[in-house]
């Protein structure tokens, strides 16, 4: 292979990774999330996005240099810190992402039926019989990425379209997200969570090893992959929360049992049409994602699992299938998931700042100061603040 062919296989992965991290965590749950606490928090929802963009730099990176500079997954290296810690992580992490898929799932359902009249049930198994056909393909990997990829541009545009239509207070909505009129923790540990709590954090570094992409000497490529796709995410809450406070200020109502439905709706049938495609594109891909990279923590504290991927793969996306047929889709259990994988975030970035520092795990790679001070930064705040919230969580 030539060189400058090994160098575009790389671009390739490492934008695919990206995707794969961004189309992830937008998914129902991150739409859904967006538009409730738009609507509670108004224009101040902007600091919210910034607060999270910062925490979600300082663990995201951190995460993805860590296991790409020792080419192991997280399971791996948080038992190497100590022992039991990556089966307690793999445990929550499985059971954190069977809860999303269910919502993932659901949200293809309810998109395949805003987009062309099918029924949710119906849809729901439709979206996911063809997730699980992506798996089962020779190349599904580089398939995966391209459909995140091409999903997630999709997502962006028409989002940004109904943003446009939605005329919003852009420079009210400017002014609070950096001097915000109030302030609510619970919604900014479930807007992190969503973002990068859970399997998310480690969906995108996973990707990158399986496509061979480790060692220090990638760090730097990890590093961007990782800006990119919190960059994608980022602007995709964006476009939202500005079409969603966009839709409140003019007076319209939001229905609570499908509040995303309400903002696309603004732009007539045909906007409800985009709400379905959106919202079947940001389920899929997060389908795919979920699925991915919960299976990875079972075959990195299971090795014994790994020649069995493919089926655990399938039966993962079967049962949150039927999961979602016999029990549903409540918006409530979203924003809850949310703040449960928010939970889990200091508990795996800390394992993994630890890591960092153990030349047997790592190699020659040695974690900046900066990068250090951010990532326990992160641990500490996302930890006091899952406090917080789990006692607000508890009250009501």
């Amino acid at each position: 292979m030539k060189i400058s062919d090994a160098a575009s296989g790389m671009t390739s992965a490492t934008l695919g990774a990206a995707f794969l991290m961004a189309t992830s965590a937008i998914g129902p749950g991150f739409l859904t999330q967006t538009t409730v606490f738009t609507v509670s928090l108004g224009t101040s929802f902007g600091f919210v996005i910034l607060l999270s963009l910062m925490l979600d730099l300082g663990a995201q990176v951190n995460i993805w240099r860590v296991v790409v500079a020792s080419g192991r997954r997280a399971p791996e290296l948080a038992g190497a810190v100590f022992p039991g810690l990556g089966h307690v992580l793999t445990v929550l992490i499985v059971l954190g992402g069977l809860a999303f898929n269910i919502g993932n799932v659901a949200g293809a359902g309810l998109g395949l039926d805003a987009l062309a009249g099918v029924p949710v049930v119906w849809g729901a198994g439709i979206s996911g019989a063809l997730s699980a056909m992506l798996f089962m393909s020779r190349e599904a990997g580089k398939t995966m990425d391209r459909v995140a990829r091409a999903l997630g541009f999709l997502m962006i545009l028409l989002t940004g379209w109904v943003a446009f239509s939605a005329h919003p207070p852009v420079l009210q909505a400017l002014k609070h997200t950096f001097w915000p009129e109030k302030i609510d923790m619970l919604a900014v540990l479930t807007i992190v969570g969503g973002t990068v709590g859970g399997y998310i954090s480690f969906a995108g570094a996973h990707r990158l090893l399986a496509a061979g992409i480790k060692g220090n000497s990638h760090v730097p490529l990890a590093t961007k992959s990782a800006f990119t796709g919190i960059g994608v995410a980022t602007l995709m809450r964006g476009l939202l929360f500005l079409a969603a406070i966009g839709v409140v200020a003019g007076g319209a109502a939001i229905d609570p049992a499908n509040p995303p439905a309400s903002i696309f709706a603004v732009a007539g049938e045909a906007g409800y049409r985009f709400f379905g495609l959106v919202m079947w594109s940001a389920a899929v891909t997060s389908v795919l994602g979920c699925s991915f990279t919960s299976v990875s923590f079972l075959t990195a504290s299971f090795p014994a699992l790994l020649k069995y991927e493919k089926p655990l793969l399938l039966g993962f996306i079967l049962f949150s299938t039927l999961a979602f047929a016999a029990f549903g889709k409540p918006v409530q259990a979203l924003i809850i998931a949310g703040a449960l994988n928010g939970l889990i975030l200091p508990l795996a970035l800390a394992a993994l700042l630890l890591a960092a520092r153990k030349p047997l795990l790592t190699g020659d790679y040695r974690p900046s100061s900066f990068w250090l001070l951010a990532g326990w930064l992160v641990v500490l705040v996302m930890g006091a603040m899952a406090v917080v919230a789990m006692k607000t969580l508890m009250q009501g």
